[in-house]
């Protein structure tokens, strides 16, 4: 039997009708398991989950200034490890310091953009803040990401609806003192 050039063509374009679709589902079989394989949870270093541990043993005791001193050093040993960051922000705020909590949060959210934990804290530091439209747009986000029953999103919607922690807003003209006119007699012609 003599095989003709079209008759080679036909074969191949059958083998590949034929196989194509087996071939296509392996690959994507291949790149899912890749990617789960990749996708491992992330450990922190045992040090620093030590001292996240003293970290949350002073938040509890009341001493936001010694927490920040543990998750700083947990940084130190595992800079990689982002819970350390959204601690470090929760233990921020807690010390009143909702710039540098926003900061962590922030640090955080570029390393995950979709930690519900750092968008709702950074949500609630910016209420704390005073800057409740930027947390609105926060709580959008929580919503569309984990939906209105999420527990991240109704603590941020908790927060907005109390509003900030100090409500007292200062102008220039209010820590302005009172205006006194003097002579200078002393100065003479």
């Amino acid at each position: 039997m003599v095989t003709t050039v079209p008759d080679l063509m036909a074969s191949s374009k059958d083998l590949f009708m034929r196989y194509a679709p087996a071939a296509a589902a392996i690959s994507l079989l291949v790149a899912v398991s890749a990617s789960v394989g990749s996708a491992q949870v992330e450990q922190a270093d045992p040090r620093a989950a030590a001292l996240m541990v003293q970290a949350q043993d002073a938040l509890d005791a009341g001493q936001p200034e010694r927490a920040i001193d543990a998750l700083e050093a947990a940084f130190a040993v595992d800079p990689q490890y982002t819970p350390i960051l959204v601690a470090l922000a929760e233990a921020s705020r807690r010390e009143g310091l909702q710039g540098k909590a926003i900061r962590y949060y922030r640090e955080a959210l570029t390393r995950d953009p979709a930690n519900y934990e750092a968008i709702a804290g950074e949500g609630a530091a910016m209420v704390e803040k005073g800057a409740v439209e930027r947390a609105r747009r926060n709580l959008a986000q929580l919503e569309s990401l984990c939906g209105a029953s999420c527990p991240q999103t109704e603590e941020l919607a908790r927060a907005i609806a109390q509003g900030p922690k100090d409500k007292t807003v200062l102008t220039a003209e209010a820590v302005m003192p009172d205006a006194m006119v003097t002579q200078n007699l002393s100065a003479e012609n």
